[in-house]
């Protein structure tokens, strides 16, 4: 099938486009010296995609009703069982819902992607079926997830297990609420500011955000590449290790993995904590919102593993803070130029791209006044700083993550672990429908201040139940050195063994 060949009026507003002038006489001039390089775009276009075969087959998709969705944290169910063996045999997992299920429809918590189904598997996907889960379906996101809330997505807001009308956290609030809740032994969830971590703490579960790149995120819509991340959701650390086991690895299709190094996590569990030396961030409760009360439940948490016979010391860490405020001009611009303009695929990195979703997400243009309003504010600052300044802050703050990392490295160079509330609160009550545009707006950002830190400098962090406020759970993070993910479970076995978090 031939391509569309552009005219001289579709030429010369190209030409405008680019800050450059043609007269009809150039123009028809470049369109026939142009005919060769279409032709190569019709070669591409009659060739069959290259995309990932599907090996397992699945049930009809359905939408469940309230009946059987009373936290909104199903989008789809649908039945895919694995290998008859294996790792993850035995075990239920829901996937977020910006990662790729042939056949079940994905819309990422937005009205404007709903409709598109994907043509293949993700590579987590296919991992984790080949070692035996059965995948019951997609959970619920925030609006393209952008949201450390839960009130974002659409067409409802996810209720949080411990108390409905409240929060679950974001952006894989389904993910979490489902494991929080039963329906599923584990989730698969994504990582650009916190988006494993917040709703895992607000939940009461563990959740992992490996080290950048550990976990291939091939077929799953990106955000922004230098700061994508995929992990695991569970309700006990043993399993939240398996999985991690089961999904992490290079497959050959992700520029976001290199130097990757995998270990036997399970392996880690049963070692103690005896002799480590565990680094408590004094900059980590010192967040304008910090909660007493939730600081307080962390710093029991330190002193239990000083009990169990770790080194527990605090320590200054001001790159923590540093790290946060670059995550502004990388994850606004960032997702700009790559999320939104660039159609959800962006350009400039080999691997495996969604055409489809490409196809399907460039609609967006003609449904803008429909994205959120958490979305809506990250682009117009993106679009600014791209604008204005030409992503001179973007690319300034690419550099000055280094500094970031190297801080973070030096005091992991001194322990084995940093530790710090993984939230300055415990959920809040989800804002009404018909809030101010500021509520919705800081409702979805105000408790980010120490997650997004690590999505800057790609060290592992791990959000660990230690207790309730106001019958509601308290999350402590744990952050190791890159590639490290083991040492945080065998720190995270050693506290849930030593204590029952809810009463603790």
């Amino acid at each position: 099938m031939a391509i569309q060949r552009p005219t001289i009026g579709d030429l010369k507003q190209i030409a405008n486009n680019l800050h450059m002038q043609l007269t009809d006489a150039e123009a028809e001039e470049y369109l026939s010296v142009m005919q060769a390089n279409f032709d190569a775009y019709d070669l591409i276009d009659e060739l069959a995609d290259e995309i990932p075969n599907v090996h397992y087959p699945r049930t009809e998709p359905y939408r469940p009703d309230v009946t059987e969705n009373h936290l909104n944290a199903w989008y789809y169910k649908t039945e895919v069982k694995g290998a008859p063996t294996g790792k993850l045999a035995g075990k239920t997992v829901a996937l977020k819902d910006n990662v790729s299920l042939a056949q079940v429809p994905m819309m990422n918590g937005s009205s404007t992607l709903e409709g598109f189904i994907p043509d293949y598997d993700a590579t987590v996907v296919t991992r984790m079926l080949d070692e035996g889960a059965t995948i019951l379906g997609k959970a619920t996101c925030e609006h393209f997830c952008l949201s450390g809330g839960s009130h974002t997505s659409d067409p409802a807001p996810v209720h949080n297990p411990y108390r409905h009308g409240y929060c679950a956290g974001g952006s894989s609030s389904g993910s979490a609420a489902l494991v929080s809740n039963g329906d599923v032994d584990l989730a698969i969830a994504c990582d650009q500011g916190g988006s494993i971590r917040i709703p895992a703490a607000f939940c009461g579960v563990y959740g992992m955000k490996p080290t950048h790149g550990l976990v291939p995120y091939s077929g799953i819509m990106p955000i922004e590449n230098t700061i994508d991340h995929a992990g695991p959701i569970s309700r006990s650390v043993q399993d939240n290790a398996l999985l991690l086991e089961v999904i992490a690895g290079i497959d050959g299709l992700d520029p976001r993995q290199y130097a990757v190094h995998v270990e036997n996590y399970t392996s880690y569990l049963d070692r103690g904590v005896k002799g480590l030396k565990i680094g408590v961030v004094n900059e980590g409760f010192a967040l304008p919102n910090m909660d007493l009360r939730v600081a307080e439940k962390v710093r029991q948490a330190a002193a239990e593993f000083e009990k169990l016979g770790a080194i527990v010391e605090e320590i200054s860490l001001p790159e923590h803070q540093l790290a946060g405020a670059l995550w502004t001009p990388i994850g606004c611009e960032g997702l700009t130029a790559q999320m939104m303009h660039g159609n959800g695929m962006g350009f400039n990195w080999e691997g495996l791209y969604d055409v489809k979703l490409l196809d399907k997400h460039k609609d967006w243009r003609q449904k803008a006044d429909q994205l959120s309003p958490t979305l809506k504010v990250c682009m117009f600052v993106g679009e600014y700083g791209i604008r204005n300044y030409s992503g001179r802050y973007y690319a300034k703050a690419q550099n000055i993550v280094r500094r970031a990392r190297a801080g973070y490295d030096q005091k992991l160079a001194e322990y084995d672990l940093l530790l710090m509330p993984t939230l300055p609160i415990v959920a809040q009550p989800l804002p009404d429908s018909d809030c101010s545009l500021t509520e919705y707006i800081t409702r979805a950002f105000e408790m980010i201040g120490n997650t997004a830190p690590q999505d800057i400098t790609g060290h592992p962090a791990m959000s660990v139940p230690c207790g309730l406020v106001d019958d509601l759970p308290v999350g402590m993070m744990l952050i190791g050195r890159h590639f490290n993910e083991g040492t945080i479970y065998q720190a995270a076995a050693a506290f849930e063994a030593a204590v029952d978090w809810k009463t603790f």
